[in-house]
């Protein structure tokens, strides 16, 4: 059937997939605009962060002198400044992760609140459906992919140290602040490095996604056709015709009745109809109704001399349980088969009284 899927997807087509949270997303786009973020967050305040924490490093040094910390509430409070410190140190970076991060799926997949991606699926607690992601064709393949991102990244930053190299040995000797600036200059450059290795990938990864997608949303022939006589036809007329396909089915259902063994009611608010021909396991529903509709298939049944059975229990859980066209359930049979006994018993006592008549 796939390989017949040959036509573009339609707006509609489309519309519900991104309810269904079927969208074109790449996650390698949100982890390269998260890590541009926190390498441009740095190189923009590393500077001051570094001040920074050299001074919350010096004031911890000194209070680890006060006599206060030999006492569990002074080192209680000390650990408790150290991490209140860091925090605040560590708050720019993890802002612009996080608003990275947002940015990044919201360009991606536009502001939109479905709970259909989120719905529990009995089908994926399927053990089978387990094994086959972890060593079916789709992880082999991401797994040459993120294979084929490392080296990619690892060439990046290999080819940000390579011409360097020299400088490396010259740095012996060198007084500490010296050494910082330049390993500082040597750690941008890798990082710029590997910014853009991690651009060129999510380029190339948010293409194969959109590709991937726009195969999957595919369509045939006659699937668009269908869906262009629906769209043809005026919301008003298409609800005037489900309206009169609805009556339209109730009216066999009603006049299935005829062909029951017995119709069980509530008496007044629910009624069912069931019939066992002896082709089926068991016992077929063949019509149930509430009220209105309840009433038409009692007047139904006794129009064709259908035997009536007032059982509200019965009638109440064979309406709740079992859907049209339906076989009754294991859990009924002993009930229903004491209702239809009872039928044929009846049934057979008025032959008798017919044939001696």
């Amino acid at each position: 059937m796939s390989e017949n899927r040959t036509e573009a997807p339609t707006p509609k087509r489309r519309e519900e997939a991104r309810k269904k949270g079927q969208v074109v997303r790449s996650a390698d786009i949100n982890t390269a605009v998260v890590l541009i973020a926190c390498i441009g967050t740095l190189m923009l305040f590393g500077p001051q962060l570094l001040t920074e924490y050299a001074q919350v490093l010096r004031q911890g040094l000194a209070q680890t002198a006060s006599p206060q910390l030999v006492t569990p509430d002074g080192v209680g409070q000390l650990a408790l400044w150290a991490m209140r410190s860091i925090l605040m140190l560590a708050a720019p970076v993890a802002i612009a992760a996080m608003a990275g991060g947002l940015l990044a799926s919201v360009a991606q997949v536009r502001p939109r609140i479905t709970t259909q991606a989120v719905t529990p699926q009995w089908s994926r607690l399927d053990p089978r459906q387990g094994v086959k992601k972890i060593i079916g064709v789709n992880a082999v393949f991401e797994t040459l992919k993120a294979t084929v991102k490392t080296a990619v990244v690892g060439v990046a930053a290999g080819l940000a140290v390579y011409p360097r190299i020299g400088e490396l040995a010259a740095m012996t000797g060198l007084p500490p602040g010296a050494l910082l600036m330049m390993l500082a200059g040597m750690i941008g450059r890798i990082a710029l490095y590997v910014c853009l290795a991690f651009a060129v990938i999510a380029a190339a990864d948010y293409i194969f996604q959109r590709r991937r997608h726009e195969k999957q949303l595919r369509m045939t022939r006659d699937e668009v056709k269908q869906e262009q006589r629906q769209s043809d036809v005026a919301p008003e007329v298409r609800g005037a015709i489900r309206r009169r396909q609805f009556q339209q089915a109730r009216k066999r259902m009603i006049a299935d009745v005829a062909t029951a063994d017995v119709v069980i009611t509530n008496p007044t608010h629910f009624a069912v109809a069931l019939r066992y021909d002896g082709s089926k396991p068991a016992p077929e529903l063949i019509a149930k109704g509430v009220d209105l509709v309840a009433a038409a298939i009692r007047e139904e049944a006794e129009r064709h001399g259908v035997t009536v059975l007032t059982n509200p229990p019965l009638a109440r859980a064979l309406h709740r349980e079992v859907e049209l066209g339906q076989m009754i359930p294991e859990s009924f049979f002993q009930a229903v088969a004491e209702v239809l006994a009872f039928v044929y018993r009846t049934a057979g006592r008025r032959r008798r009284v017919a044939l001696a008549a």
